[in-house]
């Protein structure tokens, strides 16, 4: 089996489909450079680095409930939360819709009318909301959002440019009621992360927060000084939560990569999502795979049942490395010889490997950027949230161990997982009391 593993490392080398590819302190660097770039000139770099005027210090107030809704992907929820007198949080009320926009485009006086028709339900029992919109969104100062571009398929071109809290609001208010004494605070599902983290955290002395979400994109926030954005229209004491957009930061490390990348829909955007995220982690192992087979690294019986297989996605490529014996699953099926078997495993492994390096890049950026973690008795508490995170094979084992051996024993910087269960919807919470 040597000359087999020795020949696929040879070939990843060669087209940077490695771990070994990324440099942590350049990527690193480039990165913090890139959030510099975000904080001081609005639209300058390809990290947007958009201010929430969220601060992540806001009390819990015990006893006062408030309305959540919580937009993304396809789905609107909504429902009452209320933290008891010890900041337990108790939700009530929930329901689950269908998001407007996901069948066929709609208006947007169709868009907010959906909405409501889930909110009036609950509009009498609080005069806070917080509304977790999980879309490229500017947040205004007094906390409402206005969509820059809507994502995971949803069709409403007319609602770009509103602002999502006040429209909303209007609509409620056509059809009779009184919101005159309402408040929305609209925050991303990475900022609502960050504060569900910062909300669990009670009982635990933490030096920073951070909310981070790998699942079909990916996403960071953290804390930063108001003092260093200078987008800002005036500098002011104090912190906010900034949403990083981080998917968009652009790298390219190899040719491959810049193959699989013009075969997207928006190739000229997101470079370093579909270099780690779910959406794309299979459907890049195809790109390789295709490539490794043209090269004769696979026997001709992979080679054809490979050709008549569906295409790859995430989910069956980690399948592939937590059961490489399992019959039903399609690669295993595929195998003509066991060198077929360890190539396509340290194929995809390496692709697991490096993503979950990019990631550690990410996360080690936002840990140096907000100058948290330097005791080991107060580490940066990160809220990681997304299926792909947690259930793609070894993603978040290699992360860890990239981020203990990088910002730990190099960086002597100190941070903590947490995984918080409801965490869009309890972080919208904690936005929604703290603009009482």
């Amino acid at each position: 089996m040597d000359a087999i593993v020795r020949r696929t490392e040879e070939f990843l080398h060669r087209w940077s489909v490695t771990p070994h590819a990324i440099d942590m302190d350049t990527c690193c660097d480039r990165f913090l450079a890139e959030m510099e770039r975000g904080l001081c000139t609005r639209g300058d770099g390809t990290l947007a680095m958009i201010p929430t005027y969220t601060s992540a210090d806001a009390a819990i107030q015990s006893g006062k409930s408030v309305i959540v809704l919580d937009a993304g992907g396809t789905n609107f929820r909504t429902c009452l939360v209320t933290f008891d007198e010890h900041a337990v949080p108790v939700i009530s009320d929930f329901k689950k819709s269908g998001m407007p926009g996901v069948k066929t485009e709609v208006s947007a006086q169709a868009f907010f009318s959906a909405l409501a028709d889930d909110v009036e339900r609950l509009i009498d029992k609080s005069d806070l909301i917080g509304f977790c919109f999980s879309y490229a969104a500017e947040i205004t100062a007094d906390h409402d959002g206005i969509p820059l571009v809507f994502s995971k398929e949803i069709k409403a071109p007319e609602v770009i440019g509103m602002p999502v809290g006040r429209s909303l609001l209007e609509e409620l208010a056509r059809r009779g009621h009184d919101v005159s004494r309402k408040k929305v605070a609209v925050v991303n599902d990475t900022v609502a992360t960050l504060l569900a983290g910062k909300a669990a955290s009670r009982n635990t002395q933490y030096d920073g927060y951070i909310g981070f979400i790998l699942g079909t994109g990916t996403n960071t926030a953290y804390v930063e000084d108001n003092l260093r954005i200078g987008k800002l229209p005036s500098a002011q004491l104090g912190s906010q939560i900034i949403n990083v957009e981080s998917g968009n930061y652009d790298l390219v490390p190899g040719e491959l990569d810049r193959r699989f990348i013009n075969s997207t829909k928006s190739p000229a955007v997101y470079h370093f999502e579909k270099m780690i995220s779910g959406a794309y982690l299979g459907s890049f192992a195809q790109v390789v795979l295709a490539q490794a087979i043209s090269e004769g690294l696979f026997s001709d019986t992979f080679a054809n049942r490979f050709a008549q297989m569906e295409p790859l996605n995430t989910t069956r490529m980690s399948h592939y490395l937590e059961m490489p014996h399992n019959p039903e699953y399609a690669l295993v099926a595929c195998l003509g010889s066991e060198e077929d078997a360890t190539a396509l495993y340290v194929i995809l492994d390496a692709i697991i490997a490096r993503a979950a390096k990019l990631t550690a890049v990410n996360l080690s950026a936002a840990v140096l950027k907000s100058g948290a973690g330097r005791n080991p008795r107060y580490p940066v508490c990160i809220n990681a949230d997304g299926t792909t995170y947690y259930k793609t094979e070894n993603l978040q084992r290699y992360t860890e161990l990239f981020l203990t051996e990088y910002l730990q024993h190099q960086r002597h910087r100190y941070v903590r997982f947490v995984r918080i269960d409801d965490s869009p919807v309890l972080g919208a919470a904690v936005a929604g009391l703290s603009i009482a």
